[in-house]
């Protein structure tokens, strides 16, 4: 039986129309008209709050810094208080008054998220480690914030579930929630897959992705064991080699193109997937449990393959494209290259922009229009491929996709704090590592 009859295949992510539930935030003003309540533009200044000040966090920030020129930065938070001075440096160093962090706005420590989100501010940038995105997301739009959100979504399946609770609710409520997923605000891609949609190399039969990298993840970081208070200090100052609160390199980097893999499939559920992986090269304790290469298969409904390998591992070939074979031709994606061949001859030659700064640009425009868009759908859809994947190769196993969905492996620590005794995870082996 189901243990989640919620969660099923045929109803995972079932659209709804969006509910109006009232005024959300300063930026939004509700009126009257003879449609009855609904919201209006207007031109307030929004405050934004910054939840995870690393590289990526403080690229954010600029981005939605330079999307809207009556934006300011009212509140940062971060588990560690040196990586929130250094990004208030660099943020100050190149905004000047539009950041305006007072020293009681800087919140540091694992309830930071709470602190920023509480502080009066319109709109949140979460761009912690995964692990913690549940929960920040859940109380962020608990307490009516628009959101952008750093990809993965979750690292395990009560992460995915909760996504998916949060996820309705933000619509119920008529909040902005964008996804860094960029791809999806790419001029180039999305023509692509609009003439993938719409039936230019006819009925797809197979998709080969690959995200094919050198060794990520602050590796070299001077954070080594012997030099950190505890354990917890330090799988949280070398997180991405921890599942619990990466969710592997699959999830936390290669689901890029796996969400271009569900994108073109127009986020259709697949049926199930197998795969292998392992850590032949990132063998250092320092470097945790994570592997380092994966190769995975989804099966989807009518027979249709999609294909998916990744690695970081230095000295090898890299690279980061899409195959897509139909019956009328191919897809190719690679770099610069946006072409098909076969019936339908077609090649990219439209203008080309910084997709970063694009997810950000629509994202306040929308929040401006009180028109707000919302990536939740999408998003937690490929995080969830992305955890199938790890799951079936971690294990060995087939994972079917209410497997996935309904997994009561929780991989990290509910309420973790400094003082939390963290038992350090051995790598999983495949016909050894059970499924949960």
């Amino acid at each position: 039986m189901n243990p989640y009859p919620d969660y099923s295949r045929r109803h995972f992510l079932a659209t709804s129309s969006l509910v109006m539930a009232g005024a959300l935030s300063s930026n939004l003003i509700l009126a009257k008209d003879n449609d009855g309540a609904k919201f209006v533009p207007n031109s307030d200044t929004l405050k934004v709050g910054l939840i995870g000040c690393g590289g990526r966090g403080t690229g954010a920030a600029k981005n939605a810094l330079n999307a809207d020129k009556n934006v300011i930065l009212t509140a940062m938070g971060d588990a560690f208080g040196d990586q929130l001075k250094n990004s208030h440096e660099t943020l100050n160093g190149q905004f000047g008054d539009r950041i305006k962090v007072d020293p009681d706005h800087q919140f540091v420590g694992f309830d930071a998220y709470q602190k920023v989100i509480d502080s009066g501010v319109d709109v949140v940038i979460l761009a912690t480690p995964p692990g913690f995105r549940p929960d920040h997301l859940k109380y962020a739009v608990e307490k009516n914030k628009h959101i952008f959100t750093e990809k993965p979504m979750a690292v395990d399946g009560p992460g995915i579930r909760s996504v998916l609770q949060t996820v309705a609710e933000s619509k119920k409520k008529n909040i902005s929630v964008v996804a860094g997923f960029c791809w999806r605000y790419h001029y180039p891609k999305r023509e692509t897959f609009k003439q993938l949609h719409e039936g230019a190399i006819g009925d797809i039969q197979s998709i080969y992705t690959t995200y094919n990298t050198g060794r990520v993840g602050k590796e070299s970081s001077p954070f080594v064991r012997a030099n950190t208070k505890n354990v917890m200090e330090w799988m949280m100052r070398r997180w991405y080699f921890f599942t619990w609160l990466s969710g592997d390199h699959i999830v936390e980097q290669a689901v890029h193109s796996i969400d271009k893999m569900s994108w073109a499939m127009q986020d259709t559920d697949p049926v199930s997937c197998i795969a292998t992986g392992g850590r032949q090269v990132r063998t250092e304790p320092e470097c945790g449990h994570i592997y380092d290469h994966f190769g995975v298969v989804y099966d989807y409904p009518k027979g249709v393959k999609g294909f998916h390998f990744c690695r970081q591992q230095d000295k090898c070939d890299g690279g980061v494209m899409e195959h897509l074979s139909g019956t009328k031709g191919i897809c190719h994606l690679s770099g610069d290259i946006h072409q098909i061949t076969g019936e339908n001859k077609w090649k990219y030659a439209g203008p080309k922009n910084d997709m970063y700064q694009t997810e950000h640009d629509e994202f306040f425009a929308a929040i401006r229009a009180g028109k707000p868009i919302n990536d939740g759908d999408r998003m937690i859809k490929s995080t969830a491929l992305a955890i199938m994947g790890r799951m079936a190769a971690y294990t060995g196993k087939q994972i079917t996709w209410d497997d996935c969905l309904n997994s009561k492996e929780q991989v990290g620590p509910a309420n973790p704090s400094w003082d939390t005794d963290v038992p350090v995870p051995t790598v999983a082996m495949p016909g050894h590592t059970k499924f949960i």
